[in-house]
């Protein structure tokens, strides 16, 4: 999501409503590596071994301990891409091993963006949708000045604006022709600093790491291929998102109870059920978070994706070994 955004926007106290609507592109993509700079919210679940199994081809072993896999979402805010500015969210089903490597495979991907989701199908090999990410802002101001506030304060490296917590509010909804399905509803906090010194600690440190993923066996790309991400930003770890589900009950969903019914989603236009694949992408994004790192300065470079043999199956799922 767009952190940089919400700084700028957050100085103002007035609730701030932006709908992201769909973006085009007339220039393509052009030749790999396809190059994306913006902010992410990269948060890590534990999902249930048998959700994630219903995304994964029956030739891949998931990596599991104990009935659970590493999944989580990838939400990200794109100022600059092939497809120009636009949000995506990345629902993570789980990690799959297919010797010699393990990578992550995406259950649904959402974008609200025509060109990206085009790309997504036929050159990536992904379950890419289109969606509007529709964001509301509010500055919160705190009731009491910390320590180490008080301390800057002393010496003179306070800027006399009060700190407050910001809250973003994002709701998700996928577009289907002239259908519109409520899929999630994404609460972040995070703090909007008062000094550029805090500003410049928060941000984390410069890093760079390699996302490794699989992908295909869809019905726009039948073959099963392998991608990278490799990442350049700083780097933090944040409080994680609060997750709910599409309908106004939703809120006290969990993984478990939107498994073993369909949720009718109370806003969209259409009034129809979930399908069984949004059903349960919903139930990943409600699985249990146990991290969550904030990009900020984000330059990600997509590497043209390669096909791959499959590993014979030999088992369900390939188990961790705890000693």
């Amino acid at each position: 999501m767009g952190w940089v955004e919400v700084e700028l926007l957050s100085a103002s106290p007035n609730l701030v409503v932006m709908e992201i609507a769909e973006t085009k592109c007339s220039s393509g993509y052009g030749k790999p590596p396809w190059i994306f700079k913006g902010s992410a919210l990269y948060q890590l679940h534990l999902v249930k071994a048998e959700t994630a199994r219903a995304f994964i081809p029956q030739e891949f072993r998931l990596v599991e301990a104990f009935g659970y896999t590493l999944g989580g979402f990838f939400l990200a805010n794109y100022e600059e891409s092939p497809a120009g500015a636009f949000d995506e969210l990345v629902v993570i089903a789980g990690i799959v091993w297919n010797p010699p490597t393990s990578c992550a495979w995406a259950a649904r991907v959402l974008v609200s963006s025509n060109d990206a989701c085009g790309h997504g199908r036929k050159e990536v090999g992904l379950p890419s949708h289109v969606a509007k990410f529709s964001k509301r802002i509010a500055a919160i101001p705190t009731q009491h000045m910390s320590k180490s506030n008080l301390f800057l304060k002393m010496i003179g490296l306070d800027t006399g604006h009060s700190r407050s917590k910001d809250r973003m509010d994002v709701q998700v909804t996928e577009i289907t022709g002239s259908s519109a399905t409520n899929m999630c509803h994404i609460n972040l906090a995070t703090l909007v600093p008062g000094l550029k010194y805090d500003k410049w600690v928060r941000a984390g440190p410069s890093i760079k790491l390699s996302l490794p993923s699989y992908s295909g066996r869809t019905k726009h790309n039948p073959n099963l291929l392998k991608y990278s991400c490799n990442i350049e930003c700083r780097m933090r770890t944040v409080q994680p998102a609060k997750v709910s589900g599409p309908g106004p009950t939703s809120k006290h969903d969990t993984e478990e109870s939107l498994g073993h019914h369909k949720c009718k989603s109370g806003d969209s236009t259409n009034g129809e059920l979930l399908d069984d694949e949004q059903r349960l992408s919903i139930s990943v994004m409600l699985s249990k978070p146990i991290l969550a790192l904030q990009f900020s300065c984000l330059t990600m470079q997509v590497e043209a994706p390669i096909a791959v043999p499959p590993c014979p199956r030999s088992s369900a799922g390939t188990s961790l070994v705890v000693s």
